[in-house]
């Protein structure tokens, strides 16, 4: 199987990585009044958390099912997981918080989430990331209206990325 890309992905590429560095990179300054409280930002940093793991969840059952497209997929599938980083992170780095103790209980570990299904023909898998990306910025956008001002400039950043990856995505011959 060849897998080709359009050499204008380098350059859209680099595009993204600056622009989401360049908004990331911005103060919280002079936040309004109407900010969320903490418990409420930490509540939509966890949704898009979510939101942006189920995608890496896509990417890594995509690669698994067809290995042919790890070289395009991991570096956008990578982004992403950085996206789920910058939304779990701590706002002050500073802080540490106790390791947990270790459980006495029987109660078994959460299950992973399942890998979702991936069609066998390569071209439809990666229309479905291009809807998964789509989707996930879409959402990413959609909390927009109501995050605090840092918050806010990483979730458009976010959106912004996976409009590109989506673009990219498309691009790959399959």
């Amino acid at each position: 199987m060849l897998i080709k890309v359009s050499p204008r992905r380098s350059v859209l590429k680099a595009a993204l990585a600056a622009g989401a560095v360049g908004v990331t990179g911005c103060s919280t300054a002079g936040e309004g009044e109407d900010a969320p409280s903490p418990s409420e930002e930490l509540r939509m940093r966890r949704q898009a958390a979510r939101a942006s793991g189920e995608l890496m969840r896509r990417y890594d059952a995509t690669v698994a099912a067809h290995p042919d497209l790890a070289e395009p997929l991991m570096p956008l599938r990578n982004d992403v997981a950085s996206h789920v980083t910058a939304f779990s992170g701590r706002r002050d780095p500073g802080k540490t918080s106790p390791s947990p103790k270790p459980s006495t209980s029987t109660s078994k570990a959460p299950k992973a989430p399942e890998a979702p299904p991936v069609p066998d023909d390569p071209k439809q898998a990666l229309a479905r990331l291009v809807e998964a990306e789509r989707r996930t910025a879409d959402t990413h956008t959609e909390a927009l209206s109501g995050a605090p001002g840092e918050l806010a400039r990483l979730l458009a950043a976010v959106a912004a990325a996976g409009a590109g990856h989506a673009y990219l995505l498309a691009e790959v011959d399959a």
